[in-house]
């Protein structure tokens, strides 16, 4: 099976081929060739080094996705995108990058499709930010979309192609709404959703970080690890059961941040809380009071998808996965 892995070089894209590298039938075939792309020229882990070519290429400008699919390959992860924040902040790089570049891929596979039978699977990273106000108290796979961002706007636009083209027998497609992922490892990014992971990660590692918001915000969360358990499950789900609704929210935790708070102490101690400082930021908190802060997953955990259900276990997951077990003293 040939692996094509756009956005690679993300947090995302890292850990799933961590995982496929741990696991080699993780994605349920034997995987013989695998094209890892990104902005930044992606890593392959070592023991995948001999299957993997790696690119440096930006998924939005002419000529680059259909180059991808020129090599036919069966599956394909389209993790890459312009996070909230920076979408909102710079309209056009938002608008190439979430909306051009997915539709380039998806008219790259028809036009491919069309010269002789080809129909791989196309995994693709949606986001709760579909959603927009007012919501029911538990939002359900079957409300509407109607985001109040520009990123969410981009996503729900994808996540209608994905449909469409999976309908038309272009590809079969799936859509994942993940929830906000909680704790990203590496360094602060421009997400509105960044200081999520902020409050909890620098203070696990004895750094000051910033709370933009009241504690009584709520939000959805999972781990990095449930995400990638999303894709991989989502890579060997059979589509048929799905159906014609090609998008799923994934399951999480709903949390307030004052519960996150509260988690960081019981795992790390007061000294991690005090590391937290309240700055409110007027601009963070309105993109934050128009997201969804619980869902009624009931479909994807019948199709077989998992998250975590305490806050705990999200921190926990960190630290093992990041720290290597154990909080630096």
């Amino acid at each position: 099976m040939h692996v094509l892995v756009i956005g690679a070089a993300g947090m995302v894209g890292r850990k799933l081929l961590d995982r496929i590298a741990s696991e080699p039938d993780a994605l349920g075939r034997e995987i013989d060739k695998l094209t890892l792309v990104d902005v930044v020229e992606p890593v392959a882990p070592p023991s995948l080094a001999t299957l993997s070519r790696t690119r440096a290429a930006d998924l939005s400008d002419p000529g680059v996705a259909g180059s991808l699919i020129a090599g036919r390959p069966d599956m394909i992860f389209h993790l890459a995108a312009i996070v909230s924040g920076e979408a909102e902040a710079d309209f056009e790089k938002g608008y190439k990058v979430n909306l051009d570049g997915t539709r380039a891929l998806f008219e790259a596979i028809r036009l491919e499709s069309n010269k002789a039978p080809y129909r791989p699977r196309v995994v693709f990273a949606s986001s709760i930010a579909v959603f927009g106000t007012p919501f029911p108290e538990k939002i359900g796979d079957e409300f509407f979309t109607t985001p109040l961002t520009s990123y969410g706007t981009q996503k729900a636009i994808s996540e209608l192609l994905l449909s469409d083209y999976s309908r038309r027998g272009f590809f079969d497609g799936i859509g994942i709404r993940l929830p906000t992922i909680c704790i990203r490892p590496g360094k602060p990014n421009k997400a509105a959703s960044g200081f999520f992971s902020n409050i909890l990660r620098e203070p696990l590692v004895g750094e000051e970080a910033i709370l933009p918001v009241d504690e009584s915000v709520r939000h959805w969360f999972a781990s990095p690890r449930s995400a990638v358990g999303f894709f991989v499950h989502a890579a060997k789900l059979d589509l048929d059961q799905v159906g014609a609704r090609r998008n799923l929210s994934m399951p999480g935790l709903s949390a307030l941040v004052g519960e996150e708070i509260a988690a960081l102490k019981r795992v790390a101690g007061e000294k991690a809380v005090k590391l937290i400082r309240r700055e409110p930021d007027a601009t963070i908190q309105k993109i934050v009071a128009g997201w969804a802060t619980d869902f009624d997953t009931t479909r994807a955990t019948k199709l077989g998808f998992k998250a975590e259900t305490a806050f705990d276990e999200i921190i926990r997951a960190h630290i093992e996965d990041e720290l290597g077990g154990n909080i630096p003293a």
